[in-house]
């Protein structure tokens, strides 16, 4: 029967092995941060963690779960005292692993916790941790996704407030719970499917299943479309808004980097063309993470090595998400047209490619009058340029000004992760959810012609789902078949 060979193929998945996976090695590790420090936290993991508690400790019980318990940590072999400090029991499936666990909570100097360590080393029954092996143990138990799994590994690296909130929301499981509805609606139409192969001869399924069946496909293809279409904000987010600095020679924009970063980040020179290279800068900007980007002036050259910076420079222009476009003042009065122009130049003089977002800076205003200093204001007002902000490196004068649009337009970009839907916020989510869609395309392609082939397509978007939180299984198909269409009574 094509339903039993089908899904003997579908339980052969690669994710099919993490499912009720035993861990027999009890496993140790410094959890918290290596250095000086007040407070170090070392944890077990695993059935033997209950004897190591009774050898380090030397209590006859083991104390109540989840309560801070006083404790002298002893040598099992010596009887030393290694440390006296705060112990605490979590007994399994009520952990982070989902085994037993124990947190030892002690001083943080070096001495105390390699004393520890070389203690609990020393015990046969346990091995040290390999790296992410306690989140990996996690997610091998049911406890975490793999989504769950790579918000905390975000939450871990998080440098900004916005880049935190983006992944608690991760951790919280919302994404790889909306990915496993999909996944469950995927399960249903395919079951559907498969009942009508295996069952509609004996007039057990409907034929208007079928119609169920490519309603749902459907709606799911058009909620996987409006996913992806989300100008990848969660992975700019998370990686970082590419904030490109570009303009002619001498325009300050070395002088700009230097002033956001606040420190020397680049060399600045009153000879033009100093700047060959991308110099990068790292930087929160109101709690958004943005790499800033100062470029080569771009202008025609004969030295090679300059023409080799501004190639860089027209191609980190393409990559920006926000092209900051610094002209210099400094000179003849710029009119409407000249800003326009040299917007242009900078903007479009590489393919074509237009930048998400377009911030002109007009600098070295400390060098006009205030009569041209009005005038200039009075034209940016009526120009129809992008946001602009007329500021000097030199002084400081409208730095804020310059910064408050930048966060404005970070906003428009990444939103705030808390509001909406949560967005993908990994590449290899992307990845499978574009498989996904493909397969659901091909659906709909084969569905007419042979519905053996149009199932496999079913299958195939549900494994791809099921490949971004790491959960895939053939038990939920027959599960469905049996409760609703009660096949075999």
């Amino acid at each position: 029967m094509w339903l039993l060979r089908s899904l003997k193929l579908f339980s052969s998945s690669p994710m099919k092995k993490y499912k009720h996976h035993n861990v027999r090695d009890t496993i140790f590790s410094l959890s918290s941060g290596h250095g000086k420090c007040g407070v170090a936290v070392i944890r077990t993991s695993g059935p033997a963690s209950q004897e190591a508690l009774h050898l380090l400790t030397k209590w006859e019980k083991l104390p109540p779960p989840r309560q801070v318990n006083l404790a002298s940590i002893l040598s099992p072999k010596s009887g030393e005292l290694l440390d006296r400090g705060l112990v605490v029991w979590f007994a399994g499936p009520r952990s982070f692993t989902g085994e037993d666990c124990c947190e030892y909570h002690v001083h943080g100097g070096p001495a105390v916790v390699n004393g520890i360590l070389q203690t609990l080393g020393n015990l046969q029954m346990l091995r040290p941790a390999e790296p992410g092996e306690f989140t990996k143990r996690a997610f091998q138990n049911g406890k975490l996704d793999l989504t769950e799994v790579e918000g905390l590994g975000d939450l871990i690296h998080a440098e900004t407030e916005v880049q935190r909130r983006q992944a608690l929301r991760q951790m919280s499981g919302e994404l790889g719970q909306l990915y496993h509805s999909w996944g469950q609606q995927l399960i249903r139409a395919l079951a559907h499917i498969e009942a009508f192969i295996d069952f509609s001869e004996d007039d057990n399924v409907e034929e208007g299943v079928l119609i169920q069946v490519d309603e749902e496909v459907e709606r799911l293809q058009k909620e996987l479309v409006e996913h992806l279409s989300d100008s990848r904000r969660g992975e700019r987010l998370r990686d970082g808004i590419q904030v490109v600095l570009a303009g002619a020679t001498n325009a300050g924009k070395s002088s700009l980097l230097n002033v956001i970063s606040q420190k020397p980040t680049a060399i600045v020179s009153s000879i033009p063309g100093t700047t060959r290279d991308v110099v990068e800068a790292t930087l929160n900007i109101g709690g958004y993470p943005i790499i800033l980007s100062d470029t080569a002036g771009l202008r025609d050259s004969d030295d090679p090595v300059e023409r080799e910076g501004v190639r860089r420079a027209k191609a980190r222009v393409e990559e920006a998400d926000i092209l900051v476009a610094v002209i210099d003042l400094n000179g003849s009065l710029l009119s409407q047209e000249s800003l326009l122009a040299h917007l242009q130049n900078i903007s479009f003089s590489t393919q074509g490619h237009s930048p998400r977002s377009v911030i002109v800076v007009l600098n070295k205003i400390d060098l006009l009058s205030q009569e041209s200093f009005t005038d200039m204001q009075k034209l940016c007002q009526e120009s129809g340029l992008p946001p602009t902000c007329l500021l000097s490196c030199h002084t400081g004068e409208g730095v804020s000004d310059f910064l408050r649009i930048l966060r404005h337009s970070l906003e428009a970009i990444c939103g705030d992760p808390l509001q909406g839907a949560p967005t993908i916020t990994q590449t290899r989510h992307r990845l499978h959810l574009t498989a996904c869609l493909d397969a659901l395309g091909h659906y709909s392609v084969y569905r007419q012609q042979d519905l053996v082939l149009a199932a496999e397509k079913l299958r195939i978007a549900h494994r791809q789902l099921g490949s971004i939180t790491g959960r895939v299984g053939a038990e939920e198909i027959l599960d469905i078949i049996f409760s609703d269409f009660c096949i075999g009574k």
